[in-house]
C-alpha cells in the first residue's frame, strides 16, 4: 500500500475512537406530579399531549415499570441527584429548606467534571438558600427557579432565585392563582436562553418544571387556556377553574416540549441529544367528586381497562411511586419501543455517568440502564429496591412488593404480576419472602446524616415568602 494511503488509513483509525466517544447532550425534563396515565396517547379522554405522544410515545422508549425514588417532591429529587435510595440519602423529608450535605456528590458534579456545561431550571427542593444544599455548590454552573420547594407552591411568586440571588418578578403578590408575571414562563425562557448559549459544547440541562403541581393559575391569554376555559367541569369543593387550569397547563408544557425538540433540530443537535421525560412521584387524585372517585383526571387509573394503582402521592403503594417515563434519542433508542425493565430514580445517576463516559462512585445505589436503552450489552438487575418515607417502608424483589405502614406494623405483601392494584395481601402465605424482605429493610436503612443550615433566617425566608391564599 502506498505511503499516503497508509498514512490516511492510520489517521482514520486514530479518529474513530474520538468520533465514537463524542459525548451526547443530556436533557432531563421532570414534570411535577405528572401522573402515570396523564398522556393522551395512552387513551386519556380529557388531557391533550400531542407532542409527547408523537415525540416520546411514538418516537422514543416508554418504560412501564419506572419508579420514583420517593413519594413526594424533596426526597424523590434527592434520590435522583445523589443516586442513593432513601435508606442512604442525606435528605429524606419534605421540609423545603432541608439540605443535602456539603460532601454529597451529585450527578451534576460528575457531569461537570466530565466536561459538561450544567444548567438547572425549575424546582430544586433539596437545599434552600443558606444551607449546604444549594445547587451552585453541587455541580450546577447555573440554577434558576425555586430552591425551597414550598416557595414553588405559587406560579406567581414575588421573586425567583438565580444562583442564590433574588430576581424580582413584576406585578406579583404571591397569589397562587393570579399575577402579572407567570414564573414558569420566566424559568422556561431562561432555560432556552441558557441552551442557546451552550449549544457548542456537551451540556446537561436539568428541567424540573413545576407544571402541573397545584395550586393552579396561568395567564388568561395563553392559547392552551382557550382550549379548556369553557369546559363544563365541576370538582366538588375546589375552585371551578382548577381542573380546567390543570388540563391547560398540561397542553402548555406539551407545546413547549415540542418547541424544545424543534430548537434542537434547528441547531443540528437532535441526533446527539438524549432526552428523559418523566414525573417526579406518583400522581395525586385531584378534583374528586362522586362521579370521579379517583379524581377528574384519574392519574392512577388505566383509562382503557379501569385497572388502578393503589394510593397516590405520599404513599409507597404503586400510586405513589409509579411514574410516566420516556427516553428519546433518535438513531440510538428504538422509536416506539416499550420496556418493562424495573428501575427507579437512583438508577439515573449511573446511567447519565455512563452516557458521559464518567465513573460512578461506589456510594451510588443505582444500576445503569444504558444497555436497555441502547439494546446492547448485559442489563444488570437490582436484587431489591428500597424506599422509606416517614413511618412507611417498602421493598420490591422482582414482582414481589412488600409494604410496612408503621414501624411496628405487620408487613403486607403483593404479587404485582397478578395484583397490580395491591388489593390482596398474601403475606401470611409467603413467610419466606417476608423473611427476605425484612433482611433487605434491615440492611438498607442507615441513620440519616443530614446537611446543615448555615443561615437560619435565609433558609426560612423562601418558605415563608408571601403566598396569599384565596
Amino acid at each position: 500500500m502506498p505511503f499516503r494511503l497508509l498514512h490516511l488509513f492510520a489517521l482514520l483509525l486514530l479518529a474513530t475512537p474520538a468520533i465514537a466517544a463524542e459525548k451526547p447532550n443530556i436533557i432531563y425534563l421532570m414534570m411535577d406530579e405528572w401522573g402515570y396515565y396523564e398522556v393522551s396517547g395512552l387513551g386519556h379522554p380529557d388531557l391533550k399531549t400531542p407532542n409527547i405522544d408523537e415525540l416520546f410515545l411514538n418516537g422514543g422508549m416508554r418504560f412501564t415499570q419506572a419508579l420514583a425514588g420517593g413519594p413526594v417532591c424533596g426526597p424523590t429529587r434527592a434520590t435522583l441527584m445523589l443516586g442513593q435510595h432513601l435508606g442512604h440519602a442525606s435528605m429524606r423529608n419534605n421540609g423545603g429548606a432541608s439540605p443535602i450535605r456539603e460532601d454529597d456528590l451529585t450527578i451534576a458534579t460528575v457531569l461537570k467534571q466530565a466536561g459538561y456545561a450544567t444548567g438547572g431550571f425549575g424546582k430544586w427542593g433539596i437545599g434552600g438558600r443558606g444551607t449546604t444544599g444549594v445547587p451552585e455548590k453541587h455541580g450546577f454552573d447555573r440554577f434558576f427557579g425555586y430552591y425551597h420547594q414550598v416557595h414553588a407552591h405559587t406560579y406567581f411568586p414575588t421573586y425567583l432565585i438565580d444562583n442564590s440571588k433574588e430576581v424580582p418578578l413584576q406585578g406579583n403578590t404571591g397569589s397562587p392563582y393570579v399575577g402579572e408575571t407567570f414564573a414558569h414562563d420566566v424559568i422556561w425562557d431562561q432555560a432556552m436562553g441558557w441552551l442557546d448559549d451552550n449549544m457548542d459544547k456537551p451540556f446537561f440541562l436539568y428541567l424540573p418544571v413545576i407544571i402541573p403541581h397545584g395550586r393552579w393559575g396561568m395567564p388568561a391569554e395563553d392559547p392552551a387556556w382557550a382550549q379548556f376555559k369553557d369546559k363544563p367541569w365541576r370538582q366538588g369543593q375546589k375552585r371551578d377553574t382548577d381542573a380546567r387550569m390543570y388540563a391547560a397547563m398540561m397542553l402548555k408544557i406539551d407545546r413547549q416540549i415540542g418547541e424544545l425538540v424543534a430548537k434542537l433540530k434547528a441547531g443540528g443537535l437532535e441526533d446527539n441529544t438524549i432526552i428523559f421525560l418523566c414525573g417526579d412521584n406518583g400522581g395525586q387524585d385531584y378534583f374528586l367528586d362522586d362521579d370521579y372517585p379517583r379524581g377528574r383526571f384519574a392519574p392512577n387509573v388505566d383509562p382503557k381497562t379501569g385497572v388502578q394503582f393503589r394510593g397516590q402521592k405520599k404513599d409507597l403503594y404503586e400510586g405513589g411511586l409509579r411514574v410516566p417515563m420516556f427516553v428519546r434519542w433518535p438513531g440510538k433508542i428504538k422509536a416506539g419501543s416499550t420496556s418493562d425493565h424495573l428501575w427507579y430514580f437512583p438508577d439515573v445517576f449511573p446511567t447519565l455517568a455512563d452516557l458521559a463516559g464518567a465513573e460512578t462512585p461506589e456510594r451510588v445505589d443505582g444500576v445503569s440502564i444504558l444497555p436497555t436503552l441502547l439494546g446492547k450489552g448485559e442489563q444488570h438487575q437490582h436484587d431489591a429496591l428500597y424506599w422509606e418515607f416517614g413511618n412507611q417502608t417498602a421493598v420490591r424483589i422482582g414482582d414481589w412488593k412488600a409494604i410496612r405502614r408503621g414501624k411496628n406494623a405487620d408487613w403486607q405483601l403483593y404479587d404485582l404480576s397478578k395484583d397490580m392494584s395491591e388489593a390482596n395481601n398474601i403475606a401470611t402465605k409467603h413467610p419466606g419472602i417476608i423473611t427476605k424482605v425484612k433482611a433487605v429493610a434491615e440492611r438498607e436503612h442507615t441513620p440519616i446524616r443530614p446537611g446543615r443550615v448555615l443561615d437560619p433566617a435565609l433558609a426560612r425566608k423562601d418558605g415563608s415568602a408571601p403566598v396569599r391564599r384565596e
